[in-house]
């Protein structure tokens, strides 16, 4: 059976699927062998931003063979103003000090790349040995900072996607494939807050 078809709940807000499970499981198994070669007996760091990223971060780490360790921050924005130049609060740190290793920073899709060009400048003066980005999806039509990719998965079309991490309010994040979400599934209408997914609203 299709594991795509287990999740008809929640999937009949899903227009279309953009990314299958076995895409995403061939690509993610792809960047691990490349990180298993270019780290050899070099011991890296990954770290990724809670929440999103902990599917990407699971099943990456299952395609690497290294011996390697794992750390997380959570970030919050402070204001509007600062969340559009992309300034963040850090509400986690790290457990583990970088300085003189390995780090991978891992996200999940990167956007504008404010957000991350800021963290990633707060990484590096922590003085780690270097400093590469994976990410799983990225979305280059929306960027306005650059940002150096070593590792990529997919790049996104100028779409609302859900599923593998992403998610609409919180909820989709389950869905083992990349999924175009319902223009209804996105604006619902005022009078019903409520997810019904025979409706595909919420």
């Amino acid at each position: 059976m299709n594991p795509e078809n287990n999740f008809d709940e929640i999937s009949s807000v899903v227009q279309e699927i953009i990314f299958s499970q076995k895409q995403i499981e061939n690509r993610i198994h792809e960047i691990g062998e490349a990180i298993n070669k270019d780290y050899f007996q070099k011991q890296p760091i990954f770290v990724g931003i809670l929440k999103g990223v902990f599917f990407f971060m699971a099943d990456l780490l299952r395609s690497v063979s290294l011996s390697c360790e794992v750390d997380f921050l959570a970030v919050s924005n402070y204001s509007a103003d600062t969340r559009k130049r992309g300034v963040v609060r850090l509400v986690k740190d790290l457990d583990i000090p970088i300085e003189n290793r390995h780090v991978i920073f891992v996200e999940d899709v990167i956007d504008t790349g404010l957000t991350l060009n800021y963290i990633l400048k707060n990484l590096r003066e922590r003085s780690p040995l270097s400093l590469e980005v994976c990410v799983l999806f990225n979305k280059p039509s929306h960027r306005l900072i650059e940002i150096p990719i070593r590792y990529k998965g997919f790049d996104l079309p100028d779409r609302f996607v859900v599923g593998y991490g992403l998610d609409h309010l919180e909820r989709f994040r389950n869905l083992p494939y990349l999924g175009l979400l319902k223009a209804e599934a996105i604006n619902p209408s005022k009078k019903d807050n409520e997810f019904k997914p025979n409706r595909g609203s919420k």
